[in-house]
């Protein structure tokens, strides 16, 4: 049987109640389990193109009508794009969260990560991959987790670090700020 839009709106509403509105291509499969990948695939292409799905990039969807859809949703898909990773948000992001740099990174992401770097352009943003070496034992103290928001964040000190160890523009940080409590 050829999965509709009905079906799969029927099982994304039900998922968005359990708070899951960014899926993976191969995660999506698993919701049709009767489907062959080509079905899928075309399945997929159908329901983008009816606007039920949007292609946030290679592999990953969301579901831009779920009740669960938060000002989160690019940290969901960096998330999707590094299962099995450490992934925190750190360097310029965090950095300007914490009011310590002046430019605000609007449409980027800034992210270190145990997985391979990468840069990602989607709907919501551009998500940057920053390889790090460092056993996750090296910096666990040093990331805060936040109930509610998908990925883990730096603290001022760690994404300050981050900052200087990958060699990037050191110059737009305010000193007296990245001190200060």
């Amino acid at each position: 049987m050829v999965m509709n839009r009905l079906q799969a709106e029927q099982v994304l509403k039900t998922w968005d109640k359990r708070g899951k509105f960014v899926f993976r291509k191969h995660e999506f499969a698993k919701l049709f389990p009767n489907e062959a990948p080509k079905t899928v695939d075309e399945a997929l292409a159908r329901l983008v193109k009816s606007g039920l799905l949007q292609r946030a990039c290679r592999g990953i969807y969301v579901y831009p009508d779920a009740r669960s859809f938060d000002t989160y949703v690019i940290e969901h898909i960096a998330k999707a794009l590094r299962p099995g990773h450490y992934n925190y948000v750190s360097l310029e992001s965090m950095l300007s969260e914490y009011g310590v740099i002046s430019q605000i990174p609007m449409d980027r992401l800034t992210l270190m990560t145990t997985g391979r770097k990468g840069l990602y352009k989607t709907p919501y943003g551009v998500i940057e991959f920053t390889h790090t070496k460092r056993l996750p034992t090296d910096f666990i103290d040093n990331i805060i987790t936040i109930a509610d928001r998908p990925l883990r964040i730096a603290t001022k000190q760690k994404a300050w670090l981050d900052l200087k160890r990958v060699g990037r523009n050191l110059d737009m940080v305010d000193k007296e700020e990245l001190d200060s409590e």
